[in-house]
């Protein structure tokens, strides 16, 4: 037996096996059980692979590897999600067409995919970028509009003026882009919008049918978020109109002392007294330059400010301030 371990002569040896017998091709092959194993499919930067990839990837080619051994017929493929700001900015900055450091940069994560041995289908790899996939991307949502699913509605967004484009929570740091550093401010605008709510009842249901760790599930159905209780009017005070809010517990109505409006409703244009308005300018540009994720913090102190404006509690005629 060898004193030593030459991994580049070994694990070159059967990468290049692998490779030229296409061990790990999946076929159709109804007498053998089917398993799926699919990984999120990584954004390929310039950067290439980081351990955060691979300790994911080494895991799901664990049970890859361990479900062919126990006899199923694996399907474990990779593609790569493409699209995204990085490629785009690098593109302004170099005037390099993104196609191309889209190629080179999937060429890279690709080679060091089979480096580390992990057992994907290659023959199935699959690009966002390419038009044979997102033309069913497009597909899906034509049906969605056809069937009433997807429609457009001015919702808050997080708005970066410098990349034009409307940013996801986790995208925004501290109140900028993480792409760029650029400022981000919270703004209405006119969105299309899918509308998941109607398969509430039927995602809480179906959450019985997979085996998940009991905290998922819980996070699972706190994040569909199904509520049951009662909308409530109060009528604004020295003006037309009323304020619509929902509760789960009616009976605490008796004991509210304070009504809270989002900075962006608005109703606050229409209830601010002259002497507040710009103490709540202010406030709304601040709160402005913050995601979703920041404003809705458990640990850090609430904020607000008086808007000058009251409405009527219902139950018992009182006067409520306005924040």
């Amino acid at each position: 037996m060898s004193k030593g371990y030459d991994h580049r002569a070994i694990e070159t040896k059967w990468q290049q096996y692998w490779a030229q017998h296409a061990t790990f091709r999946v076929a159709d092959d109804s007498s053998k059980p089917k398993f799926y194993c699919l990984d999120m499919f990584p954004y390929p930067s310039g950067s290439g692979l980081h351990v955060g990839h691979l300790e994911g990837y080494t895991a799901t080619d664990i049970v890859s590897r361990y479900k062919r051994m126990k006899g199923f017929n694996v399907l474990h493929p990779m593609g790569w999600d493409a699209f995204g700001l990085p490629a785009e900015q690098y593109a302004v900055k170099t005037g390099i067409h993104p196609a191309k450091t889209t190629a080179d940069n999937i060429a890279t994560f690709k080679r060091q995919m089979k480096r580390v041995g992990l057992s994907y289908d290659w023959e199935r790899e699959l690009s966002t970028t390419d038009p044979g996939y997102y033309r069913w991307t497009q597909w899906i949502f034509l049906k969605l509009f056809e069937r009433g699913l997807a429609y457009v509605a001015e919702v808050p967004v997080n708005w970066c003026p410098q990349l034009g484009t409307v940013l996801a929570n986790e995208e925004i740091i501290d109140g900028k882009s993480e792409v760029g550093g650029f400022d981000v401010i919270r703004k209405p605008m006119r969105q299309w919008v899918l509308k998941i709510t109607a398969y509430a009842d039927r995602l809480l249901e179906d959450l019985k049918l997979v085996e998940w760790p009991a905290s998922t599930l819980e996070m699972q159905k706190n994040w569909i978020g199904r509520s049951i209780g009662a909308e409530v009017d109060f009528a604004l005070a020295d003006r037309a109109g009323a304020i619509r809010v929902f509760t789960t517990r009616p009976d605490t109505l008796f004991g509210a002392t304070y009504m809270v409006l989002a900075p962006e409703h608005p109703l606050v244009d229409v209830i601010t007294s002259e002497a507040q308005k710009s103490t709540v300018q202010a406030y709304r540009e601040n709160a402005a330059r913050k995601s979703d994720l920041q404003r809705q913090e458990l640990d850090k102190e609430k904020t607000g400010v008086f808007t000058g404006g009251y409405a009527v509690n219902p139950v018992n005629q009182e006067r409520l301030p306005i924040w």
